[in-house]
């Protein structure tokens, strides 16, 4: 029996006017049309199902991509050409269109990468792990961002694409972290702090000169990660294996000797390039050194300099007229001093503290992370950077915030800020936006618990008969049916073994019952809404059920965290800490509920993602994820709003799901029972009709779905 006819010209032609909207593009798709319709029903229906998802992100993009996909159907798998149109809409998502069509008309180049690509990792999956690592590293804040290969100029660390050495995914992954370890020590170990394009300079070839310098300096800061990092040092080497990097030449012993030491320093370096340049050509750089580009770094170093002795100045300036103000009859601070710090540890980077008159002063983080950069660059703090600028130097914009570019969510900013990228569902591509959503962790600030107090008295009645019924809970005993030794006799499993030696067959010794107690073991993370349409009493009833909640929950013992959530657009998504796992139910906590406040809008899907992650690093036999709403997904964003937020709402909660997480809603939107089926599953939401309800029915609610 023969499958379907395929579609006619007039049939294709009629889709792909509608999804390239050629009434307002004007793209021509009469020869489109007449191609599609002569390739199989099966074909058909792939090429356009693909088209139909590209155009959701753009009519051109998906213009493009029909008529160069065309050429390749029959030539190559379906998935290289999914994962092509794929990488162009992440493209389209991250650059914008001239980058994603680039993708498009470089299929040939797509191909090529294939296998890199398969097993390789990528910079955009890996910036977000390598970020939070180089945070942790003493030293400068260093950023990261992308470009064709791996160098510092000391204030960035460049790495590129892709890292596709070896066939596994996580092995390049490594390479990537020690190309990162390697960078980081040429900021931390004086590398730049010389003019090194003027050294090369003398000699006659240049470019030997500087490969020579590199590969000794790589031993020098080598040995220092191996002091520093010893586990990721041993990575290291093992990475360089495996890829047969070149051994050192004969003739380098003493060299290697003398870079080891712990005293080794980038001028001793220099020392030996002169030694070993008339020896000949450098070896063969290793796996993870990157590229030395001083000509960059040397400017980037004169520039920072600069801004940082006049930033930390004018800093200072703001210090002194904060200690003489109110006190005229003290004298001008002129200089400030550094004072050795009494607990400094041995390994400190500075181990000093600014001070007066030979008293420390406390000063803001960031003069520390200047008195830092300048100490990394110079070696010392000149005494002229620690003199408050004068009334001619003063300029008050250098302590304005700094205008982020949201949009470029990719260049190291947000991660040095402490965000959170996460993936979001688009429905009419079937597909994430990739790193689509940034998300902040914000804390609460503590208020004073009078309205704690207020809830207290308000439900005297209700929380003492809550925590009588959560005591019960917790001590309550569990029948074990089918033992071999208990309490009583199982009536059902000996009817059932009477039934078999009837007939026969072997008795079961199972036939008693046995009262046991269960040990709790629940964690549950409660997510509460802090849009702007909870202001008034949705607010304040959100606050009373949390704090009854909270009262009932510290006498069953089980495990939980609050945070709220909102947003504005997907480029700030907040989560609000409210109460961690770890942290006790004390007057801070408390202050903290007291003080949720309505914010912005519903954006839902990059909240729930982010608190599944907390979850999952919760030990517990049972995950809940309780969602205390007033209404369905939204945002300012009106893509968002409609099924588009409801669907990717829902996919989140699927792979919580996939996770070990149970997730339940607790609404008082009259309309929940049109999405909520969807989102969470017919079981699993509880919709009140009446706000007032919500401080009562919260903990019963919880105590039914932890039963």
């Amino acid at each position: 029996m023969s499958g379907p006819a395929p579609l006619s010209r007039e049939e294709i032609l009629a889709h792909l006017d509608q999804w390239l909207e050629v009434e307002f593009t004007f793209l021509q798709t009469d020869d489109l049309a007449r191609a599609i319709a002569r390739l199989d029903r099966d074909a058909q229906r792939f090429l356009l199902d693909w088209t139909r998802r590209a155009a959701a992100t753009s009519t051109n993009l998906a213009f493009e991509f029909a008529r160069r996909a065309l050429e390749m159907i029959g030539k190559v798998d379906q998935e290289v050409i999914v994962n092509w149109c794929l990488h162009a809409m992440d493209s389209y998502d991250r650059s914008g269109l001239n980058a994603a069509m680039t993708v498009i008309r470089d299929l040939e180049g797509f191909l090529s990468l294939g296998h890199r690509r398969a097993n390789g990792a990528l910079y955009e999956d890996s910036v977000i792990v390598l970020a939070h690592f180089v945070q942790g590293l003493d030293g400068r804040r260093l950023k990261i961002e992308r470009d064709e290969v791996a160098w510092t100029d000391g204030e960035v660390i460049y790495l590129p694409e892709i890292m596709a050495h070896f066939d596994s995914p996580e092995d390049n992954f490594q390479l990537y972290k020690a190309h990162v370890a390697q960078l980081w020590a040429q900021t931390r170990c004086g590398t730049l702090n010389e003019d090194l394009a003027s050294h090369f300079a003398g000699y006659a070839d240049p470019s030997r000169a500087q490969a020579l310098f590199h590969r000794l300096e790589v031993i020098r800061l080598d040995a220092f990660i191996a002091r520093e990092l010893p586990g990721l040092h041993r990575t290291m080497r093992r990475l360089s294996e495996a890829l047969g990097d070149v051994p050192l030449p004969a003739g380098w012993e003493a060299a290697q000797k003398a870079l080891r030491e712990p005293a080794a320093a980038v001028s001793d370096t220099l020392h030996w390039l002169a030694r070993l340049y008339p020896l000949g050509e450098a070896p063969a750089p290793l796996c993870y050194q990157g590229q030395l580009r001083p000509a960059e770094a040397w400017a980037a170093r004169l520039e920072r300099l600069e801004r940082d002795r006049n930033w930390l100045r004018q800093m200072l300036r703001v210090i002194a007229d904060e200690i003489t103000e109110g006190a005229p009859e003290r004298e001008p601070v002129e200089s400030f001093e550094l004072k050795e710090k009494v607990d400094a540890r041995e390994d400190e980077l500075l181990p000093f503290e600014i001070a007066l008159q030979d008293a420390p002063i406390p000063v803001p983080e960031q003069v520390t992370e200047r008195l830092t950069s300048v100490l990394l660059d110079l070696g010392e703090i000149p005494p002229e950077y620690l003199s408050p600028a004068g009334d001619g130097e003063y300029d008050p914009s250098l302590f304005k915030e700094e205008a982020q570019d949201a949009a470029d969510v990719w260049s190291g900013i947000y991660h040095e800020e402490g965000a959170y990228l996460y993936n979001e569902w688009d429905r009419a591509r079937q597909a994430y936006k990739k790193d689509w959503c940034v998300l902040r962790e914000i804390e609460v600030e503590a208020a004073d618990t009078a309205f704690y107090e207020q809830t207290l008295d308000k439900y005297a009645g209700h929380v003492r008969s809550l925590r009588r019924t959560f005591e019960i809970l917790r001590g309550e005993d569990k029948l074990l049916k089918r033992q071999r030794d208990g309490d009583d006799i199982d009536i059902d499993a000996l009817v059932e073994t009477w039934g078999d030696v009837h007939q026969g067959l072997e008795m079961s010794d199972r036939v008693f019952t046995r009262q046991h107690r269960e040990e709790r073991n629940i964690a549950v993370m409660f997510m509460v809404d802090m849009s702007g349409s909870t202001r008034g009493w949705i607010n304040e009833a959100e606050r009373e059920a949390l704090i009854l909640l909270a009262e009932s929950l510290e006498t069953l013992g089980d495990r939980y965290a609050i945070y709220g959530f909102s947003g504005w657009t997907r480029k700030r998504c907040d989560a609000y800490r409210v109460k961690d796992f770890d942290e006790p139910w004390d007057e801070t906590v408390i202050g903290r509920v007291c003080n949720i406040e309505p914010k912005d809008y519903t954006r839902m899907g990059a909240p729930i993602r982010h608190l599944v992650q907390k979850l999952k690093r919760v030990e517990a036999r049972t995950k809940l994820l309780v969602t205390l709403s007033d209404g369905k997904p939204d945002d300012y964003d009106l893509e968002y709003r409609g099924d588009y937020g409801i669907e990717d709402t829902r996919q989140a909660l699927l792979e919580a799901r996939r996770e070990g997480v149970h997730a339940y809603c607790i609404t008082i939107d009259k309309e929940g029972q049109d999405y909520l089926p969807h989102m969470y599953g017919v079981a699993n939401y509880t919709v009140l009709d009446d706000v007032a309800r919500l401080p009562l029915k919260v903990s019963d609610i919880y105590r039914r779905i932890t039963s």
